[in-house]
């Protein structure tokens, strides 16, 4: 059976949009899609002995919100496979769990209450075992492209989703590299050695996506090679894409501080939904 697409549901209205994007998304790739809700019954998921009633109250709750969402998922897509799971545990822990058998895993920006959901976006990012998509904006996609963000480090499974990503959803796909401004630009050839700076940066760009252009011939690429912060140049290009995608390039576990200031800038600024791609090789 092909790994599902995975939503996280909470009852909220970001979580109704995430859901019905998700819907989208198992239709573009012919999945399943199944819809979680986490029973967060306990503190700091440690157990605590809870009522029998408290507990039916809880599970009753949980219930009416997957149903909501199900019928939200179906009424947008109803040639889609929707199937849906009561998870007893903290919300990052379920949804990381299931990432391991996933296509993908989908969270809204925010939860109930309109508080902002860092703690579950960013938990999911760096946890989860596929790619998670963090569904932002209002607006419906209809831009035609995707950008996707790279360094000039291993970033072929970032590369690989959004090649993927941009066939599946018949768009152009906007490859954006940027690297800092120098401190300076006073001494003598300084604006001859930026313009050699960009122009290498440019081919081992055209380099690192040449493999996927053959795959993907069907793909309009563009590239978009600046100097300036990556956070903000991926930013900027969030106004008139569908979807930016980037990578995590985790050390030791940990996400690089200028990859996970990138990461966390977008899940909590972009105007579009954001896809967090695992690097090759990452464990949750």
């Amino acid at each position: 059976m092909a790994e599902p697409i995975i939503v996280g549901a909470d009852g909220s209205v970001p979580s109704a949009r995430a859901v019905a994007w998700a819907a989208d998304e198992a239709a573009r790739y012919r999945r399943d899609l199944q819809i979680v809700h986490a029973v967060e019954n306990w503190a700091f998921d440690v157990p605590l002995t809870a009522a029998p009633g408290e507990v039916a109250s809880l599970s009753r709750a949980g219930g009416e919100v997957l149903a909501s969402a199900e019928r939200v998922a179906r009424d947008r897509r109803p040639e889609v496979q929707v199937n849906t799971e009561l998870a007893a545990a903290g919300t990052v822990r379920a949804l990381t769990e299931r990432s391991r058998n996933a296509f993908e895993l989908v969270v809204g920006h925010r939860g109930l209450g309109g508080l902002v959901l860092g703690s579950v976006g960013l938990g999911a990012v760096r946890h989860s075992a596929c790619p998670v998509v963090v569904v932002r904006g209002e607006g419906e996609a209809g831009h035609g492209e995707i950008a996707v963000g790279v360094g000039l480090g291993d970033d072929s499974a970032t590369l690989e989703y959004a090649f993927r990503a941009a066939a599946a959803w018949n768009a152009r796909l906007r490859v954006v590299h940027a690297w800092p401004f120098p401190e300076s630009l006073d001494g003598p050839g300084a604006a001859e050695g930026l313009e050699r700076t960009e122009e290498r940066a440019r081919w081992r760009v055209v380099e690192a996506h040449a493999p996927l252009r053959k795959r993907y011939p069907e793909v309009d690429v563009q590239e978009t090679i600046v100097s300036d912060n990556p956070a903000a140049a991926l930013m900027a290009t969030t106004g008139a894409a569908d979807l930016v995608v980037v990578g995590t390039h985790p050390r030791e576990g940990l996400m690089l501080p200028r990859n996970r200031a990138v990461t966390h800038g977008l899940i909590h600024h972009a105007h579009c939904p954001v896809a967090v791609v695992p690097a090759p090789g990452h464990r949750p």
